[in-house]
C-alpha cells in the first residue's frame, strides 16, 4: 500500500509541474491615461465576484475563431456646466446596463481668478454600446474632444492559455482527492492535503483572472475629463489675443533652450572626446619636444662656459 501510495504522490507531483508553466500576464490592456492599480478597483464594490459560480463564457467550449478583444476609451470635453454633464453620464451608464467606476468633481481657476467647477467621470458599459455612449457623451459639448482615444487589445491567447491551466489543474485536484482517499497513515494524509490546498489556490487564482478578462471584454471603460467653457476662452483685448503671443513667445524660448541643450550634449558626447583623443597625445609631444630643447639649450650654454677662450700670444 505505502508503494502504491508514493507512486501516485510521484506521478501528482509531475502533473503538478506540468501544469504550473510560467504564468502569462493576466492584467487587462491599460487605457490610455489610466493608472495601472485603478484598473482592478473597476468593479462596484456591492457586487462582489463569486469565482465559484458558472462562468458568463463557456470555459469548457472555446472556439478558435472566437476573439476576446478588451476595448476602453479616454475623452477630453468642453462643457458648459461640468456638474451637470457629470451627472447626465452617470445616468447613460445606468440606462446602458453599466455603471460608475468613479466620479469626482472639483473646483479649478480661470485666467482672471475665478473658481469653476471641473469634474471627472469613468464609467463601464457594455462594449457593444461604446460607440453609442461616445456619440451620446461628446453630444454634451458643442466643439470637438480635446483628446479622443479608443484602444482594443485581443486577450484571446491569455484567455485560453488560463484556461488550459485551469483544467490541468481541476484534473490533478481531482487525482488528489482520489489519492486522499486511498491513503492510510496520518503523515501521508497530510502530505496529500497540503500538495491539495496549494492546488486550490491555484485554481481561485486562475478563476479570477479568467473572470475578471470576461467582465472586461464584456464591458468597456470611458473616462471622461469634462473641463469648463470659461478655462479654454481666450482672452482679448481690441481683437488682439496676448495668450498667443504669451503661447508663441514660450514656444520659441523652449525650441531655443532645446537647441542649447542640444549643443551642450553633441560638444559633451562628440566634441570633448574626440579632443581628448586627439589632445592628450598632443600634449605630451609638444611637452617632450620643449624639454628637449631646453636640454639642449642647457647644454650648449655649459659647453660655451667650460670651452677656454683662445689667446693668440703676442710675439
Amino acid at each position: 500500500m505505502n508503494k502504491k501510495f508514493l507512486v501516485s504522490i510521484g506521478l501528482f507531483t509531475l502533473l503538478l509541474v506540468a501544469c504550473a508553466s510560467p504564468q502569462r500576464s493576466a492584467v487587462a490592456p491599460m487605457e490610455a491615461g489610466f493608472s495601472e492599480g485603478a484598473i482592478y478597483d473597476e468593479a462596484p464594490a456591492a457586487e462582489p465576484r463569486d469565482f465559484n459560480a458558472a462562468s458568463s463564457f463557456d470555459t469548457s467550449s472555446v472556439q478558435v475563431n472566437d476573439r476576446i478583444v478588451v476595448k476602453n476609451a479616454r475623452l477630453e470635453l468642453v462643457v458648459i456646466a461640468p456638474d451637470e454633464s457629470m451627472e447626465r453620464i452617470s445616468r447613460l451608464a445606468e440606462e446602458m446596463g453599466g455603471f460608475v467606476v468613479s466620479a469626482n468633481l472639483y473646483q479649478t481657476h480661470t485666467s482672471d481668478g475665478r473658481e469653476v467647477p471641473r469634474a471627472a467621470i469613468t464609467i463601464r458599459v457594455p462594449s457593444e454600446n461604446l460607440v453609442e455612449a461616445l456619440s451620446r457623451i461628446e453630444a454634451e459639448s458643442d466643439r470637438l474632444p480635446i483628446t479622443k482615444n479608443i484602444q482594443s487589445q485581443d486577450v484571446t491567447s491569455e484567455y485560453t492559455d488560463l484556461q488550459s491551466r485551469l483544467k490541468n489543474l481541476e484534473a490533478a485536484e481531482t487525482q488528489l482527492l482520489d489519492i486522499m482517499d486511498s491513503a492510510n497513515r496520518t503523515e501521508d494524509v497530510l502530505t496529500v492535503f497540503d500538495q491539495l490546498t496549494r492546488v486550490r489556490e491555484q485554481i481561485e487564482v486562475i478563476k479570477g483572472q479568467i473572470k475578471y478578462f470576461e467582465e472586461s471584454a464584456r464591458l468597456s471603460a470611458i473616462s471622461v475629463e469634462l473641463i469648463p467653457n470659461e478655462v479654454v476662452q481666450p482672452i482679448t483685448i481690441g481683437g488682439w489675443e496676448p495668450v498667443g503671443v504669451i503661447k508663441d513667445a514660450i514656444q520659441s524660448l523652449i525650441g531655443a533652450l532645446q537647441g542649447l541643450v542640444n549643443i551642450a550634449i553633441w560638444i559633451g558626447l562628440f566634441v570633448l572626446p574626440i579632443l581628448l583623443i586627439i589632445g592628450i597625445p598632443l600634449y605630451f609631444i609638444i611637452r617632450g619636444l620643449r624639454n628637449w630643447r631646453r636640454r639642449r639649450k642647457q647644454q650648449r650654454e655649459s659647453e660655451a662656459v667650460e670651452t677656454p677662450e683662445e689667446v693668440n700670444p703676442k710675439e
